[in-house]
């Protein structure tokens, strides 16, 4: 059975302010009956406020109009973020005054008000959960989908598997793939090799582990499988293995799946904003040009739907390499365009298996437009000359 993923357009027929992307929020909200389901409820918004440069998270005109749905439907909402990047979160403009409700630390100032959940998983075994998020009685998700550099693109499954965690938990989820080896000291004795190794990579993905002498580290966010590398490491001593970068995908589907079994059914709903994607996370504390066309707003009860309809329909997108950072660099042309900026290996679809696999949700969807753009035909022009 199809689940109803309701989509609002970037593009609009008139040049009308009733027509605009904040304005077909309001009618993705109605659809999901928002005001409806949150009288008396603690409500928390959970997004990216970004740090630092950062200007292409969801920008405060859009948040409002969510903040005020709640309010109108007899909520009470809050939006909650990781602690350092609500330090400062109104200088980007999420203000209580801009936006209409708090901005608090999902585990409070010290990132340490947190619940303990177990769930093994290759290093991992306990997971903290942000205690605001776990105290919410309602959980309102929005994302703004952009590049991701360790699973390729980061939209609603990412902002609850990080943002919702404490810092430990977020680190443990990075660590894991390092988990299963991929580098094999004894096959590579020799400094001056391991040398020539580190120098292979141009973006510095490979670097001596600072704890283990004689032992290489892959940071598996900058690397993007070009296998340089791999042509100077002796056969069998480096390996730039799938398991590696698909375990973080499968700890953001396990840690998405911990946080949403924090609400009861029916108390959480999705947002994913595809404008301004660019090729890196929000955590960066910049913003480079955009390398997709705006697409629109999406919004679901099931994030599994909405994730699923929001890489379909980025898909097939032109990656606009003339935008990105020359310091990056696109080696095969496969796959979503997401995956061929950041490498095969980091398919943004795989997260979505493993959530499945844990029963976040469906991936049949039906795409339903709030607002279609509608088609104006015209007589062609004629030509009339010059007197």
């Amino acid at each position: 059975m199809s689940v109803p993923v309701y989509f609002g357009s970037a593009r609009q027929t008139r040049l009308q302010a009733s027509e605009t992307l904040p304005a077909k929020l309001d009618l993705i909200l109605e659809r999901l009956h928002v005001r409806d389901r949150v009288k008396d409820e603690t409500v928390v918004i959970k997004m990216h406020t970004g740090n630092n440069l950062n200007y292409s998270t969801v920008p405060p005109v859009f948040v409002r109009k969510v903040v005020q749905a709640v309010k109108d439907g007899g909520g009470k909402p809050f939006v909650a973020d990781v602690t350092w990047d609500v330090e400062g979160a109104e200088l980007r403009g999420y203000s209580p005054q801009a936006i209409g409700c708090p901005v608090y630390p999902a585990a409070g100032p010290l990132d340490k008000h947190s619940y303990v959940h177990e769930r093994p998983f290759k290093n991992m075994r306990e997971w903290k959960v942000a205690g605001l998020i776990e105290e919410a009685g309602f959980l309102i998700n929005f994302a703004h989908v952009k590049g991701h550099p360790s699973c390729g693109v980061g939209g609603a499954i990412k902002n609850l598997a990080l943002g919702c965690m404490v810092g430990q938990t977020r680190g443990a989820i990075h660590d894991t793939c390092h988990f299963d080896r991929y580098w094999f000291g004894e096959l590579c004795p020799e400094a001056a090799v391991r040398a020539q190794i580190i120098d292979a990579c141009p973006h510095a993905a490979l670097t001596e582990d600072k704890e283990h002498p004689g032992e290489l580290h892959l940071h598996i966010e900058e690397c993007n499988q070009c296998g340089r590398c791999l042509r100077v490491a002796p056969p069998g001593s480096l390996r730039i293995d799938a398991v590696n970068f698909h375990a973080f995908q499968e700890a953001c589907a396990i840690s998405a799946d911990i946080t949403l079994s924090t609400f009861a059914p029916g108390k959480s709903v999705h947002l994913n904003l595809a404008t301004n994607m660019t090729p890196m996370c929000d955590c960066f504390g910049f913003t480079t040009l955009a390398i997709l066309p705006d697409l629109g707003l999406l919004g679901s009860d099931d994030i599994l739907a909405l994730e699923q309809a929001t890489l379909d329909l980025t898909a097939g997108m032109r990656l606009m390499e003339e935008n990105l950072p020359t310091s990056l660099e696109v080696h095969h042309r496969s796959g979503h365009p997401f995956q061929q900026l950041h490498g095969p290996l980091k398919d943004p679809y795989r997260v979505l298996d493993y959530a499945q696999a844990l029963g976040l949700g469906s991936r049949s969807y039906e795409i339903v437009d709030v607002m279609p753009v509608e088609p104006i035909a015209r007589d062609p022009a004629g030509y009339i000359p010059a007197r």
